[in-house]
């Protein structure tokens, strides 16, 4: 692990920490910070001690431990007390703190719920909201939209209506003052929006330079500034997978009628030059068919732009030797293993045939490299938690609980994983510590259709095919060491 690692590892985990983990918890984020950040302290620190010496694993393995045990004690600590309530009786004590509707309007709100759909059983009274519960006796799409319909005609939009499913696994509907949920931040920041790509462009093109003239000194820059132009191709092939991501994402919200913001894109003034893009949903979500849509069509759609620059991007590459001692899971653009990844060995193989063997590596492009930045970007998405685009997708396909616990068991299997692909290492850390809980959709009781989960199935095998390197039966068959008779 280089310093470069260490110190993006850091910016990110400064993100996530902000964005989540404070949002649960009193205690300080920088604390927060400070304590997920003691393994990559201690590598620094080694690093600098004794220089290139491996960090021995049992070490490293009881500094994570700590680490994790700590940051979870800390951010329980920091977490409000929660009330001894006892359990709700049929028909709740109602005061002027809980009583969202008086006696009119709950006799209006039990006539919404039409006996042959949705039998209402019991109405709870929640600082927040008004609980429904009772037995669902239809198709789940159509008591949700009936349910809601007749709670605008009485109500207006004094509620939203959410449909979920309860620890017991039955559907319950939640109605929630609209005055009480968070005021509308502000939609469109376009000054931002472009500053960040400007900034971002200019990042992604110094770091092309360094990937097409690496032995280009900063003095000769200096003397001769349109050197730059040689950087251009990595810097607008990977700004431009990026950007087709998001806009897939957004695109898809919008049709769906869900609030979203424009593309964000992270700068990075060394490495690859930037940490990705992102947007930002707004409003809610209707039902886990839009939540699917728009969480798979940002990766399918940057998928679409990156296979044919990566395959333009290899054809302008050159097969090299692959060093004896050179590792075949370490991201080298001038001696790039193609049996680090199972999709990645399946193209190359296709663009260089017979001239890729056994003990061939490729000297990448800068497209080819900016190809290859694609498809780590659609992995990483893809992993199944949180909401991470995966984690949107297995929510959308197994439901808010079965998705949490998919999101759980994948993180441990990412960070086994990353014994074998270092590469995934940092990744594998972040995904630990990402909350594995999606936000809901309002309707998140109705099912996908079969499509919809065959092609959720199709990206998760796609996201194993870019992430496990090439296995040794099929390498011999692809990537023969010695020619075939």
């Amino acid at each position: 692990m280089t310093w470069i690692s260490l110190i993006v590892l850091g910016l990110i985990l400064v993100f996530i920490v902000r964005q989540s983990a404070a949002r649960v918890s009193q205690t300080p984020w920088w604390l927060l910070w400070l304590v997920l950040m003691l393994p990559a302290f201690f590598i620094g620190g080694w690093m600098l001690l004794l220089g290139n010496t491996p960090v021995p694993s049992g070490w490293l393995i009881l500094v994570f431990v700590a680490s994790s045990v700590l940051y979870l004690v800390l951010l329980r600590r920091g977490q409000p007390p929660l009330p001894a309530v006892p359990p709700p009786p049929l028909t709740p004590p109602r005061t002027e703190n809980s009583k969202l509707l008086n006696q009119e309007e709950e006799t209006q709100l039990q006539s919404c719920f039409p006996w042959g759909m949705y039998y209402l059983q019991q109405i709870e009274y929640r600082p927040q909201a008004v609980i429904c519960r009772g037995q669902m006796r239809g198709d789940a799409s159509q008591v949700y939209e009936t349910v809601k319909r007749n709670i605008a005609q009485r109500f207006g939009d004094r509620f939203l209506v959410m449909f979920q499913v309860g620890l017991s696994n039955k559907p319950f509907f939640a109605l929630i003052p609209r005055d009480r949920l968070p005021q509308p931040q502000q939609l469109f920041r376009p000054a931002l929006s472009l500053s960040l790509l400007a900034l971002t462009f200019l990042t992604t093109t110094v770091a092309g330079l360094a990937l097409a003239a690496p032995e280009l000194t900063a003095k000769e820059l200096r003397l001769n500034p349109s050197l730059l132009w040689q950087g251009l191709p990595y810097s607008v092939s990977l700004l431009l997978i990026l950007g087709i991501h998001e806009l897939g994402h957004f695109a898809t919200a919008w049709y769906y009628g869900v609030k979203a913001t424009l593309p964000y894109f992270i700068p990075l003034p060394f490495a690859m030059g930037t940490l990705g893009a992102f947007i930002q949903m707004r409003s809610p979500v209707p039902h886990r068919r839009a939540l699917f849509d728009i969480s798979i069509a940002g990766p399918m759609a940057g998928l679409l732009v990156t296979l044919p620059i990566l395959a333009w991007g290899l054809q302008q590459s050159e097969v090299v030797q692959l060093p004896a001692n050179a590792s075949e899971q370490a991201l080298n653009p001038q001696v790039f293993s193609p049996r680090i990844s199972i999709l990645f060995a399946l193209i190359a193989k296709a663009i260089f045939g017979a001239a890729l063997k056994g003990d061939s590596a490729l000297h990448l492009h800068p497209m080819a490299v900016a190809g290859v930045l694609g498809l780590v970007v659609t992995a990483l998405n893809l992993m199944p938690v949180g909401q991470l685009d995966g984690g949107h997708i297995v929510h959308a396909m197994y439901g808010h609980r079965l998705g949490a616990i998919i999101g759980q068991v994948s993180r441990f299997l990412v960070l086994i994983l990353a014994f074998i692909q270092p590469w995934l290492f940092i990744w594998a850390l972040i995904l630990f510590f990402m909350p594995a809980f999606d936000e809901p959709a309002l309707n998140d009781v109705s099912e996908l259709d079969n499509w919809r989960d065959g092609l959720g199935l199709m990206a998760l095998v796609l996201l194993l095919l870019i992430i496990f390197p090439l296995p040794a039966p099929l390498a011999d068959l692809l990537l023969p060491t010695h020619p075939m008779p």
